[in-house]
């Protein structure tokens, strides 16, 4: 079992950032993928980086450039560093873990907003 607590969402203006963080526990060294989705009103789920232990990175299109996964595995944390941010970023942002047995963990999610 994983048990993943997102937190750092919230309101900002365009062109802000803000930086989500996902703290893992359990056996969280079993994880052999990591990364953010997010869902906006009315939307589908959608990937906004993924992560997997052999390094590789996959960043959706919409946030290349703007967005940035990275991981602190001797906390057990992942970040998003999240800059350059616009109104179709709006979204509850998720964390999201896959176990090397394929077993997919979900953070309750954190809402980001970003309006002026």
């Amino acid at each position: 079992q994983v048990q993943l607590v997102e937190s750092g969402g919230g309101l900002v203006q365009p062109g802000g950032s803000l930086r989500l963080s996902c703290a893992a526990s359990g056996s969280s060294f079993s994880i052999k993928a990591m990364g953010w989705y997010r869902q906006a009103p009315g939307k589908q789920r959608e990937l906004v980086a993924m992560s997997t232990i052999t390094g590789s990175t996959n960043y959706a299109d919409s946030v290349k450039g703007r967005f940035t996964l990275s991981s602190d595995n001797a906390k057990n944390a992942m970040y998003l560093q999240m800059n350059s941010l616009k109104p179709e970023d709006t979204a509850v942002y998720y964390c999201r873990t896959v176990s090397k047995y394929g077993v997919v963990y979900w953070g309750q999610g954190t809402q980001v907003t970003v309006s002026s």
